[in-house]
């Protein structure tokens, strides 16, 4: 008998479903970092979905936190192609250069953090030397109408930080301007934004000394976020 229900109990525990590795466990890349953000949306079309910031702790990954996220309008695109002013948020990993808010950073941040005044500007103009960057106050070759005059989104750019998408070496006409912010009315123009206290527990995490990365994609498909 107690043979029969040894043989039972190991045909039952065959038939269980294996628990998944940790979404940062099945990504081809993580940024090389112990501190990983991952934003995911249900399908590339979606402009809302999920996102997780994960700690690295003796070779295992631990969620730390979650909070619906929104992204661009017109959904997801392949970050290597995707073109500027369609409203999509670029899919692929990133770094986070440094954070920024018009409000104070939260306590305990240790994050690069930089505040915005009026003077503060974000070039998007892509015949400006200054493309893709911060500039304070707006250059001459950088049309008014071509940038973001990071003061007047007041709920948004609370808190936020910079993502890396095209900003190493820009390529003119792919984008610019791509952050993590705190959420405004809906989607956004291309952005990750999340709720305001989702935002301030992200910037009180975020360890410069652990580099953390983001990475934005979908659950599956060709911008899959475990293909990057």
């Amino acid at each position: 008998m107690r043979t029969a229900l040894l043989a039972a109990s190991l045909a039952v525990t065959t038939l269980l479903p294996q628990a998944r590795p940790p979404v940062p466990a099945r990504l081809a890349d993580t940024g090389g970092g112990s501190q990983l953000i991952v934003a995911v949306a249900p399908t590339a079309g979606s402009s809302a979905g999920w996102l997780t910031w994960w700690d690295r702790r003796a070779g295992r990954w631990y969620q730390e936190g979650r909070a619906p996220a929104r992204f661009g309008a017109n959904g997801l695109a392949e970050g290597t192609s995707r073109v500027q002013g369609t409203n999509t948020t670029p899919a692929g990993l990133y770094d986070l250069p440094y954070a920024f808010g018009l409000a104070h950073a939260p306590a305990a941040t240790e994050y690069p953090y930089r505040r915005v005044s009026d003077r503060s500007w974000w070039c998007q103009d892509n015949a400006s030397g200054s493309y893709n960057r911060w500039v304070e106050p707006l250059p001459a070759d950088c049309a008014p109408g071509e940038a973001e005059h990071l003061a007047a989104y007041g709920k948004q750019y609370a808190h936020a930080m910079v993502i890396g998408f095209n900003y190493d070496r820009p390529v003119r006409g792919r984008g610019a301007g791509i952050f993590l912010h705190v959420n405004g009315k809906g989607a956004t123009a291309g952005c990750v934004s999340v709720p305001e206290r989702a935002m301030r527990a992200v910037l009180r995490w975020a360890n410069p000394r652990r580099h953390p990365h983001i990475v934005v994609g979908t659950e599956s498909g060709t911008l899959a976020v475990t293909r990057y």
